[in-house]
């Protein structure tokens, strides 16, 4: 017999015998189907029973929640003076406030130089004192050309020039009177004064220079009051009345509250927006978070109404739409959809068809959760009704071979 049929004889009898141990094994009632699928991870059933995350829940709560209506708008001045000379050719000598100070009013801003002045009213003093001697001796010759009138030592015509002289001089009294007075409030006003308590916001005046009358020195914010100028829509005017509280958001997120002084009696035709002016009460210009010139938002208070709130970290954005997880009586949860609407502290309002207040609503772990998924409760006392879930039964143990 030649080697390749010996090798082919080998093959045939381990066959046989492969299948005779194969047909032995099944008749012996071999290992269960059950025992393959426990060391493969356990029966489809058991994985479909196994709760896929640990979760914190929470009723809604009602609360009463404010009503507001928000704006943006520029924060001003509520009234800012012109500070300038007001007399001519005078040489600014001294300026004693800088951009920001606080001032009272009648308080010296800055100061010119009064020589010119000072000779000026020297000059007007002494006109005046002739103008007196000289009224004097026009009115001693006329009290005399009045006594000879009876006597016919003088003429009609020479009595008359008399007294025209006397009233003459009398004019140029009062004429040099007037021009002293000017002079004088002229000297006066080498001081420049503050019209009005309040914060210098702006100061153009230099020592030495030359300013004319009506030159602007010095801008004012009168009391160091600011004002918020919010534009609000024309549909959104009808909600809003004089007197209403008001909270304006700076840029760096400081808030003042304010209150609603006036509405404007027009619209803007470009923008249909009208503007309403929010009064800031004692906030100085050098205090606070807002200046004037900075674009703030805002809100005004309207009202209040009550409203179902949830935790904010309870609302998860999915697909463009914020939903909740509410818990089933299956230990199951269920995606909805809800409006999310105004926020008070860490909670949120939210508005819904298939959402009420005896909803609960999973807290933590609600990002990680699909429509569907079987949960475990951390708080499981807290929840009546559910009983604890039992272990699954152990496999039976596969019988040895003998």
């Amino acid at each position: 017999m030649t080697s390749k049929k010996r090798l082919v004889l080998i093959l045939l009898a381990v066959a046989v015998l492969v299948l005779a141990a194969l047909a032995f094994l099944k008749g012996r009632g071999g290992p269960e189907p059950a025992d393959k699928a426990q060391s493969a991870g356990g029966t489809p059933a058991a994985d479909a029973a196994r709760p896929a995350l640990t979760v914190r829940v929470a009723r809604p709560t009602t609360a009463q929640l404010p009503i507001t209506l928000a704006a943006n708008g520029n924060v001003a001045a509520w009234q800012e003076a012109s500070v300038g000379s007001e007399s001519n050719g005078l040489r600014l000598a001294e300026v004693r406030v800088n951009v920001g100070d606080r001032v009272k009013k009648g308080q010296v801003l800055a100061l010119f130089s009064p020589e010119t002045v000072n000779a000026d009213v020297a000059q007007a003093r002494a006109s005046l004192a002739e103008a007196r001697a000289s009224a004097a001796d026009a009115a001693g010759n006329a009290a005399r050309a009045r006594t000879l009138a009876q006597t016919g030592a003088m003429s009609q015509q020479q009595i008359n020039q008399y007294q025209t002289t006397e009233q003459t001089a009398r004019a140029r009294v009062e004429a040099a009177e007037a021009v002293l007075a000017a002079q004088q409030v002229r000297g006066r006003n080498t001081q420049v004064l503050a019209p009005d308590d309040g914060v210098i916001s702006s100061r153009t005046a230099t020592v030495g220079s030359v300013v004319g009358a009506g030159t602007e020195l010095f801008k004012l914010i009168r009391q160091g009051r600011l004002e918020w100028r919010a534009e609000v829509g024309s549909a959104e005017l009808g909600q809003l009345s004089v007197g209403l509280p008001a909270t304006v958001t700076a840029p760096g997120g400081g808030q003042v509250q304010g209150k609603l002084r006036s509405i404007a009696p027009t619209v803007d035709p470009q923008t249909r927006n009208a503007l309403v002016y929010v009064d800031l009460p004692g906030l100085m210009q050098s205090e606070g978070a807002l200046r004037a010139g900075m674009f703030a938002r805002g809100e005004f208070l309207i009202g209040q109404s009550e409203a179902l709130t949830v935790p904010q970290v309870a609302v998860v954005p999915r697909d463009g739409f914020n939903t909740v997880m509410v818990l089933q009586d299956d230990q199951r949860v269920r995606l909805t959809r809800v409006q999310a609407g105004r926020r008070i502290g860490d909670r949120i309002e939210v508005k819904g068809e298939q959402f009420g207040p005896d909803s609960q609503v999973v807290v933590e772990g609600a990002g990680f959760l699909n429509d569907g998924d079987l949960v475990r409760v951390a708080e499981a006392a807290a929840q009546p009704g559910q009983p604890a879930p039992s272990p699954a039964p152990a496999a039976p143990a596969a019988t040895p071979a003998r």
